[in-house]
């Protein structure tokens, strides 16, 4: 069963960490009223010709990413998460940004228990596993927001990559859904590595930033992450594996690649799995 006191602990720790990770990128609204997008091209390449399409993004943060859908894909979209803040400022980035899409502050499998209302596409990405209690019941809940014929498309990073340290050290478990308690909490990853998409000039924003909440992760391997689908009577259609990822640098001496892709460093070996994607089908 999902640890509702393990997510409730995530959600004051990502309320104080979106705060941290906004104050770093300035005008978004500006950003995207000038055209700009926060997709990489491997979730570009997975939605495709999607105009007109119902859109779900769990999980979906402070809305760049749902609103670059709905304005460079045209689809209609809905975005859950479980933060406050985040979906507060989604909600005055869609308003500011003239870019239509809704909002809903909720934690996912509240929102798989509640809503009634089917998707042609459901949608996540980036961080979004190592925050899920319970990965049988959120293949379920995927299932359930589906209409027949659509599809879940999903771009994370690798539970290969999670079990390094910064020192590339093994020293985390790569399957059977163990939580890991850290008492940093949701840090300022974006002062580490960059804003997204083409916002490239970050404000100073908060300093050294702490934050006062601890945060609980949890670890999935790929064959689990599949077996959910699968057992939620969804077909798998792709999956790839990538010795890079995007937007995200934890150590700093990973290869930049350019793009905001990062790969691992020369020293060390280069086919390592950083990151991965997924589509599974709902049979109609």
């Amino acid at each position: 069963m999902p640890n509702k006191a393990y997510h409730e602990i995530n959600r004051l720790s990502w309320n104080e960490g979106t705060k941290a990770h906004n104050s770093h990128k300035g005008d978004q609204a500006a950003f995207f009223r000038a055209g700009g997008n926060t997709l990489f091209p491997e979730e570009s390449a997975l939605l495709g010709d999607i105009t007109g399409k119902t859109l779900l993004h769990l999980q979906c943060n402070c809305g760049q990413d749902s609103l670059s859908i709905a304005r460079h894909f045209g689809a209609i979209v809905t975005g859950v998460d479980i933060s406050d803040e985040a979906i507060r400022f989604a909600r005055q980035l869609s308003r500011d940004s003239g870019i239509e899409a809704s909002f809903v502050r909720a934690d996912v499998y509240d929102f798989f228990a509640k809503s009634s209302e089917r998707y042609d596409i459901v949608f996540s990405s980036y961080g979004v596993l190592c925050w899920l209690s319970d990965i049988a019941t959120w293949g379920q809940g995927i299932a359930g927001c589906l209409k027949p014929g659509g599809k879940f498309l999903l771009v994370d990073f690798h539970p290969a990559f999670a079990m390094f340290d910064e020192e590339w050290q093994l020293n985390h478990d790569y399957m059977g859904g163990l939580c890991h308690e850290f008492e940093s909490g949701v840090g300022d990853y974006v002062a580490l590595t960059g804003a997204a998409g083409e916002i490239d000039t970050l404000l100073p924003g908060l300093r050294d930033f702490r934050n006062p909440y601890p945060g609980v992760e949890f670890q999935w391997g790929i064959a689990e992450v599949m077996t959910a689908l699968i057992d939620a009577e969804l077909s798998l259609s792709h999956l790839a594996e990538y010795s890079y990822c995007n937007g995200f640098k934890p150590m700093s001496d990973m290869v930049d690649l350019g793009g905001r892709r990062y790969a691992m460093p020369a020293h060390l070996p280069q086919n390592v799995p950083l990151m991965f994607s997924l589509v599974a089908e709902c049979k109609g």
